[in-house]
């Protein structure tokens, strides 16, 4: 007899029904097949599959056993298929049956050797995908429940171990709906641990770190050590504005197939900070490997990338972000396929200004030699700082300012001003897929970023007097609108024009 159980599969962040179909033939008994390009975790489900079954109490067929992963020109990886592997054996050997209601339910789940239930990867857009579909029932590890839930229209049956499951086939046990507790999606946290407030000084940052944040433009820091350049990169984060639900969905989604989500946290409510460390290679910062997974850049969606000690960093794999920054997604290709990750983030670079840190210091001198200097700010391509927009020179903070009273703006006030000036662009895009002024294309800079004869005149002699690339000019277009946004402007003026050329440097 045969039998089949549907599970799911994750390509990239999409998801499609897999068969998992059993079938008991004649031959030498004990040998157990696995087809259907499996990988070697896939492979390795027989043993775990054979100990959870005879540890749940039931006998494990003596017959040949083949396996079929359908469709059987996707290559199928990870443990996810040990339940659904364990349920069609049980079902073709005729010691559980499945109701009618039931089968097409979708089953996913590791099995440890005593039968438990481990949590897999990738929940949620296979979930996603089961709403999409029209599937009701999904039946899921106990600690991947909450991720899975987040689909209402999907009933989730959590499971802890196969015996367990085994019992409610055999009408011996009941298995109630998972209900979240918290309403993770209305969920909304503003735990900081730092506030705009405590960076003493640097307002000429904290202004450029406001224009990044309610644009979401990419900013480059520069100056001596100590000058407070990681402080201000995390506290961009306090004066972003929260997810929206469409937000929270995407950027979950991600951490789901990267396996990042845990049974206490479900979903992702607050904005991605990732900042990896300048060691990091380029399949660990863009994505890759024999199965394509997220890297950092897709971790950040939605969030900052906040790359410390930017030249560091192997040029080849800064190169690599020349893409992400202009189009908002990785396309990882291998031989087995293409895969495109969401990247939609705003990069906050930070670097000194030359080997020793004090190039541009005014008080402590530089000991580099002008060929070293030279050779490490080269280090950062020219095509890769063209495609940042805002240039911020943070100097050393005077003493008096570093031990004084008076207190900055706080993050609080400054996010309000953001969330104002974010409103107005999601009203101005209403109709378009893009977000903020940042990911505006040349025709929406043709439409939404109109000025004057005399802005224009001034933003000809910058561009003939900084050596401004087309990108940059376009560049400088998207922040002067964006600065407008934050000054309540129906149109872009020149004073707005004027404040983001502050901000370009020239292109020797």
């Amino acid at each position: 007899m045969s039998a089949k159980i549907l599970s799911g599969a994750t390509v990239g962040l999409d998801s499609q029904i897999i068969e998992v179909e059993a079938d008991f033939g004649g031959g030498q008994g004990g040998v157990f097949i696995i087809v259907g390009l499996p990988d070697m975790a896939v492979q390795e489900s027989k043993e775990r599959v054979w100990s959870a079954i005879k540890n749940s109490g039931l006998e494990f067929a003596r017959s040949k056993i083949v396996i079929n992963l359908a469709p059987a020109d996707l290559k199928k990886e990870g443990p996810a298929y040990d339940l659904p592997i364990a349920l069609s054996i049980l079902q073709a050997a005729e010691q559980i049956v499945i109701p009618e209601n039931e089968k097409d339910a979708l089953f996913l789940g590791e099995l440890s050797l005593d039968g438990h239930v481990r949590s897999v990867a990738g929940v949620l857009p296979i979930a996603i995908m089961a709403k999409e579909k029209g599937i009701k029932k999904m039946f899921v590890p106990e600690a991947n429940a909450a991720e899975a839930a987040l689909m209402e229209e999907v009933e989730v049956i959590p499971v802890e171990t196969l015996s367990q499951l085994i019992l409610y086939f055999q009408g011996k046990a009941q298995l109630a709906r998972f209900k979240p507790a918290v309403d993770w999606l209305n969920l909304r946290t503003r735990d900081y641990g730092l506030d705009m407030a405590l960076v003493k000084g640097q307002e000429h940052a904290k202004r450029a770190l406001e224009i990044a944040a309610a644009g979401g433009h990419n900013v480059l820091l520069s100056g001596p050590p100590g000058s407070g350049k990681t402080m201000l990169a995390r506290a961009v984060s306090t004066i972003l504005p929260v997810l929206t639900r469409e937000e929270i969905l995407e950027v979950t989604k991600i951490y789901s197939v990267a396996g990042k989500l845990t049974k206490d946290k479900p979903l992702i409510v607050e904005r991605p900070f990732r900042s990896p460390h300048h060691t990091a290679s380029g399949v660990a910062l863009v994505g890759g490997g024999t199965y394509p997974r997220p890297g950092e850049i897709s971790l950040a969606h939605r969030g900052i990338l906040f790359l410390d000690e930017f030249p560091e960093f192997s040029r080849q794999v800064l190169e690599n972000l020349r893409q992400p920054l202009e189009d908002g997604i990785v396309t990882v290709s291998r031989a087995q396929g293409t895969v495109t990750f969401p990247a939609r983030f705003t990069l906050i670079a930070a670097q000194n200004p030359c080997p020793c840190g004090y190039f541009s210091d005014t008080e402590k001198k530089c000991i580099c030699a002008p060929t070293q200097i030279i050779k490490y700010q080269k280090r950062i391509s020219g095509p890769l700082l063209d495609r940042i927009d805002l240039h911020i020179e943070v100097p050393r903070i005077k003493f008096e300012k570093l031990t004084g009273e008076t207190a900055g703006e706080s993050s609080a006030e400054i996010r309000a001003r953001v969330e104002k000036a974010r409103a107005r662009q999601t009203e101005r895009f209403v109709n378009l897929k893009i977000k903020t002024n940042a990911e505006m294309t040349a025709k929406e800079l043709k439409e939404f970023c109109k000025v004057d004869e005399q802005t224009l005149q001034l933003l000809k002699n910058a561009v003939q007097q900084l050596n401004l690339s087309a990108r940059a000019y376009h560049r400088v277009l998207k922040t002067s609108r964006t600065i407008a946004d934050l000054n309540e402007a129906e149109t872009i003026q020149l004073a707005h024009v004027a404040e983001a050329l502050q901000y370009r440097t020239k292109i020797e």
